[in-house]
């Protein structure tokens, strides 16, 4: 009993966070996103671990 409480209250708990995301954020406007592969395009990226790299 005590693994299908941790498990359904796991889920709640996710659950809640999705919707509260959901209902606090705005929507995404896919013509101001980044590219997601910018391969040669001279865009660096803005959010990875790869835009710490080191530039010249």
């Amino acid at each position: 009993m005590t693994r299908h409480l941790t498990a359904g209250l796991a889920v709640a708990f996710i659950a809640a966070v999705v919707l509260a995301d959901l209902a606090g954020g705005a929507g995404l406007n896919p013509y101001r996103a980044p590219p997601a592969l910018a391969l040669g395009s001279g865009q660096a990226s803005a959010g990875g671990h790869c835009a710490a790299m080191p530039g010249n």
